[in-house]
């Protein structure tokens, strides 16, 4: 059986990719990041989908990224917007995390490499919400040659630990609806990015979010505070 990696924040996307992994038949190993993150709640949540497919080892890294700050989702001082679907695709949103997803992939290489994993699954998107610039295919290509050459297993064992991006090319409605033929347990995603217990239903993520399933034609699981 293959081994896969997963980047697992809690949230939609990654859950699904969760999903797809399995469905794939892979044995997945998700790994998940107290970066103190406004929203930690979303450890919960990947805590709970970690349980829902009786994962034997769900590693949790800490990591302060709250030191460097710079964004709404790990500085308090910096507000986290209500939902704006008006900027531009090549605006970068306040909520984005200084090379968030190049550390995460780095530890994510890190892990399979150590235990003999061929895939690492990150739930990175461009076509929704393409405002971060650690989402878009360039990224994803280039570090995927870095990592080649990075490696003990890209440089001497001849191992290919590929980046699989199986949600990079769909919208929210299909995400959803992805995840919901897999049977992915959504009920247990958080995705707000203001960390209440029930998400806000007002940032930018939330709303994405809920057009989504309005789209798809289903109704959203978890609880919010407003609609």
């Amino acid at each position: 059986m293959e081994k896969a990696v997963i980047l697992l924040s809690g949230g939609l996307d990654s859950t699904v990719c969760m999903a797809v992994a399995r469905s794939r038949g892979m044995e997945v190993y998700p790994i998940s990041f107290n970066y103190h993150q406004r929203h930690n709640i979303e450890l919960e949540s990947a805590k709970k989908v970690a349980e829902f497919y009786k994962i034997k080892k769900h590693l949790i890294i800490e990591t302060n990224m709250e030191e460097i700050g710079g964004s709404a989702l790990t500085d308090n001082d910096i507000e986290v917007p209500n939902g704006d679907f008006s900027h531009g695709a090549e605006d970068i949103p306040i909520t984005y995390v200084p090379a968030r997803n190049m550390i995460f992939l780095s530890y994510a290489m890190a892990y399979a490499e150590v235990i003999g994993a061929d895939h690492v699954f990150i739930g990175v998107n461009a076509v929704d919400y393409s405002g971060y610039p650690d989402c878009r295919p360039e990224f994803i290509s280039s570090f995927q040659k870095t990592a080649n050459l990075a490696t003990k297993a890209g440089t001497a064992d001849g191992r290919h630990i590929t980046i699989e991006t199986p949600l990079q090319k769909l919208s929210k409605r299909e995400i959803i609806q992805l995840g919901n033929k897999l049977g992915a347990p959504l009920q247990f995603t958080h995705s707000c990015y203001k960390g209440g217990a029930k998400a806000c239903g007002i940032c930018d993520s939330c709303k994405l979010r809920l057009r989504g399933f309005a789209e798809a034609g289903l109704v959203d699981p978890v609880e919010y505070e407003t609609m």
